[in-house]
């Protein structure tokens, strides 16, 4: 079993600028160090709220490191500066709107502001992108509903067999027809 390149990047002007703690991006990592089996090594950033700085930073974790799966948080927003999306779109070869639909369901059921959320998903090359909220909370919530998918996305795309902790975070594998 080889080791899995994860790219993380939180998109925030004051986690960047040393402000406050970058507690966003360190709730990604919690969430993985519980869901996977396999071993896996995190390509880690924190950036500011520049299209082309997260746009450089998204291209380099997948052309350059080789990630099968950058996630990033914060910049989903409608603020004026929240340009993740923005961003995933510009570098990605085709988006997979499934996955805000599913973050934007399962964060209804906490908060009605939920549908201000613009998160989304793509693929660029063999990578996929996600666009998480920036609240530790909600990153949590949102992986919890999209994750069971990413393992079989990242299978669909000849990436690395990614395996969990199944009594934690079950994928979604269909079965063989053999």
């Amino acid at each position: 079993m080889s080791t899995i390149k994860i790219g993380i990047i939180n998109v925030s002007d004051r986690a960047n600028a040393g402000i406050y703690e970058d507690l966003s991006g360190k709730a990604v990592v919690k969430t993985l160090n519980h869901y996977l089996r396999s071993e896996w090594h995190k390509v880690y950033d924190v950036v500011p709220d520049e299209q082309d700085q997260i746009e450089n930073t998204i291209i380099n974790m997948v052309d350059n490191e080789k990630c099968c799966l950058v996630i990033t948080t914060g910049g989903t927003g409608p603020a004026k500066r929240d340009v993740t999306p923005e961003a995933t779109e510009a570098v990605c070869d085709r988006m997979m709107p499934g996955f805000g639909e599913r973050m934007r369901t399962e964060s209804l059921k906490y908060v009605p502001t939920a549908i201000l959320s613009r998160q989304t998903a793509g693929l660029r090359k063999n990578s996929l992108i996600i666009n998480l909220p920036g609240k530790p909370k909600s990153i949590k919530e949102c992986l919890d509903a999209v994750f069971p998918a990413v393992p079989y996305c990242i299978d669909l795309m000849e990436g690395p067999y990614i395996e969990c902790n199944e009594d934690v975070m079950k994928p979604f594998r269909p079965k063989s027809k053999n």
